[in-house]
């Protein structure tokens, strides 16, 4: 009992759970709720670069068909092993996995015109110039340049953000194709199917939950979900929808079917991990063209972490006076080997999921939170069968709990200062609009620095600031631009 104490103690102690009013209940608890709220990953990840053939006709891995077991259990395996670092160096409740937007332009933007061991041997050199860029200081200076109330309004934006995530991948709303409203309700215009109807009770059990302070509301809410969305697969048989056959099943469950597994444990394939090649895409497209790659892999990979610690740091009173992560600079340090892990892994650019305000919400304040989800992913690599058991819809209500709480912190924003209002109201309502982080983000800092040219004021804005709103104007541009390169 002692010797239990006295671990409990000294856990307590490297992590500062106390200190931070924390438990190591809350933590196990909070880390828990970051994995179920992303584990998608491990399903999603497989399925947009494990499916898209590269320049020579093959598959990640290799061969003439996908294989999606091998590049999950890679994804299952890097994730984790880079989270339980977040939280042992940064002692920050954030999780890293495959990035989403980035995944997808790895490999529709950069594989299509090269070998997949070539467009992951670009990842490595964007973790390698990341990592640089951390280390001399780069990184942390450009975050602290960032007005406060631009901060706050990236934290609000990705609050929305992850909203409209979870309302998508809970099926409570899907885009359409104009002339029609480029989103509508459900599948079809209305709330249609069982899946939606799981979401929607999902949603009120995680909201009543919330309301009435039930620890570990968020986590309850998903495995009751799970467990009513199993009952109802196995009763109606709805399947998945088609992505290819959008009208096949349209009120069918948005990403994979609740199923019980046929087994619990799986042996993990790992034969995905150094294919890689560091320098071979430079004899596929050039030199002009890989260096608009890596610019545009790197502004992406820069300014969603800067966004996402920002948000899960004030979500979790874990801000600084000026509005800055704690441990800001190991945060960024290991979110860059990340970025190497991921492209070592040959799994796409791993960088932290803004899902892990999920677990936050849930009160984790420690890096505790982030070695459970992370021993999660680790697990997952045996246990895919289960992980796959949890549909996007029990998942996804946590999401727009989530967004709410974020939303919260539109009170701290300056809306009487114009040169401030207008540049923190464009970051908020494009990053939902346009589904990324980084459009919002860069959307703000082109007009913040525009307004200010514009009234005179340009002497007040730091000069790490117009080298990043000029870096934004060219990553907006990058296509024309390579198109203009690709011209000559």
């Amino acid at each position: 009992m002692a010797d239990t104490a006295e671990t409990r103690s000294r856990v307590d102690r490297f992590f500062r759970i106390s200190e931070r009013g924390s438990s190591v209940g809350r933590e196990v608890r909070g880390g828990l709720v970051t994995f179920f709220a992303m584990a998608y990953i491990i399903v999603l990840n497989p399925l947009i670069i494990g499916t898209v053939p590269d320049s020579t006709g093959s598959f990640l891995g290799g061969g003439d068909e996908p294989n999606l077991a091998l590049v999950a259990a890679a994804t299952a395996l890097v994730a984790g092993v880079i989270t339980i670092l977040m939280g042992l160096i940064a002692n920050f409740p954030l999780a890293l996995a495959a990035g989403l937007g980035l995944n997808a332009f790895v490999a529709f933007g950069v594989a299509t015109q090269m070998t997949w061991a070539d467009a992951m041997g670009l990842v490595v050199i964007e973790g390698i110039i990341m990592l640089v860029l951390v280390l001399s200081g780069f990184r942390r200076a450009v975050f602290k340049a960032v007005p406060r109330e631009l901060k706050t309004g990236i934290s609000v934006g990705i609050g929305l953000f992850i909203s409209f995530v979870g309302l998508v991948n809970g099926g409570f709303v899907s885009s359409t194709f104009m002339p029609t409203p480029p989103v509508e309700l459900g599948a079809t215009g209305s709330l249609a199917g069982w899946p939606v109807l799981v979401f929607c009770l999902g949603l009120l059990a995680v909201i009543i939950l919330h309301a009435l302070r039930v620890r570990g509301a968020i986590l309850w809410a998903i495995i009751a979900t799970s467990v009513i969305a199993v009952i109802v697969e196995q009763i109606n048989h709805i399947g998945t929808q088609d992505s290819e056959d959008p009208e096949a099943n349209p009120t069918g469950w948005t990403l994979n079917a609740p199923q019980l597994p046929d087994r619990v444990v799986d042996l993990p394939d790992f034969s995905l991990l150094g294919q890689f090649s560091l320098l071979g895409s430079w004899d596929h497209v050039g030199v002009i063209v890989v260096i608009l790659l890596i610019f545009t892999l790197l502004l992406t990979d820069f300014f969603d972490t800067m966004g996402t610690m920002v948000a899960v740091g004030h979500e979790g009173g874990l801000l600084d006076n000026e509005g800055n992560p704690l441990r800001s600079q190991r945060i960024l340090a290991v979110d860059s080997l990340g970025t190497l892990a991921g492209g070592t892994g040959a799994v796409s650019t791993n960088t932290c999921f803004v899902e892990s305000a999920a677990g936050v919400g849930d009160g984790a304040r420690t890096g505790l939170a982030s070695v459970v989800t992370g021993l999660c992913f680790l697990l997952a690599t045996f246990l895919s069968p289960v992980v796959a058991m949890v549909p996007n819809e029990a998942a996804a209500p946590a999401l727009v709990l989530v967004g709410f709480l974020m939303m919260t912190q539109i009170r701290g924003i300056a809306w009487d200062d114009t040169d401030l209002a207008i540049p923190t109201f464009l970051t908020i309502l494009l990053m939902p609009l346009s589904y990324s982080i980084s459009v919002g983000i860069g959307a703000g800092f082109v007009s913040y620095v525009v307004l200010k040219l514009a009234r005179g004021r340009a002497r007040t804005v730091h000069p790490l600031m117009w080298l990043v709103a000029v870096l934004f104007v060219v990553y907006f541009a990058v296509e024309p631009i390579e198109a203009l390169v690709k011209s000559f």
